[in-house]
């Protein structure tokens, strides 16, 4: 039962590295440091003091990058092949008691997938906003998204199976809205 609590905890950290890269791996650093969470064996260093001042000042740094125009767009590009692999990390953190195949199988799949997926999510709505505002509602957006990441974070930590439900039924919402949107434009500007 250990395993799937910690594995779920992973994906709701997972999740949370698809709205920024570094709150979840700040919080799992602080909350190892603190001893309130266990790594699994290899991830040590996750709690290290190194790892806490480097993931604060990437942290600190990413958020800050969000709220300038332009470095957002390449923020953007850059987070989402890295928080698939932030969100893959995360999880295989978390998962004890299992083969290193399984527990890497599970985090590529399941906790880089989702925060595949979040991230993708996040790129479309700031693409939406900037081309429905020319960029001046990012800054909004950008709020959003941190707050989303230090939420879901914080989330995964307390209450991590109904962190995971939230995650996708949000996720679901807005791919359907995002779909039906995306219909509607088809269906008025026909090709």
């Amino acid at each position: 039962m250990e395993t799937i609590l910690s594995f779920v905890v992973g994906l709701g950290l997972s999740a949370a590295c698809g709205f920024r890269v570094f709150v979840p791996l700040l919080v799992v650093s602080i909350a190892a440091h603190s001893g309130h969470l266990s790594l699994a064996s290899g991830f040590e260093w996750m709690a290290s003091d190194t790892a806490l001042i480097a993931f604060a000042a990437a942290t600190a740094l990413e958020i800050a990058g969000y709220y300038i125009p332009w470095v957002d767009h390449a923020l953007d590009t850059l987070a989402t092949p890295a928080a698939v692999v932030a969100g893959t990390i995360v999880t295989a953190s978390l998962v004890t008691d299992v083969s290193p195949f399984l527990r890497w199988t599970l985090a590529a799949i399941a906790g880089g997938g989702i925060a595949g997926v979040v991230q993708g999510t996040t790129v479309v709505a700031r693409g939406l906003s900037t081309a429905t505002t020319g960029g001046l509602a990012n800054p909004i957006f950008a709020t959003a998204e941190l707050g989303g990441s230090v939420i879901t974070s914080l989330m995964a930590l307390i209450v991590p199976v109904l962190t995971v439900i939230l995650v996708a039924g949000v996720v679901g919402l807005g791919g359907f809205k995002l779909a039906r949107r995306a219909s509607r434009a088809s269906v008025s500007n026909p090709s």
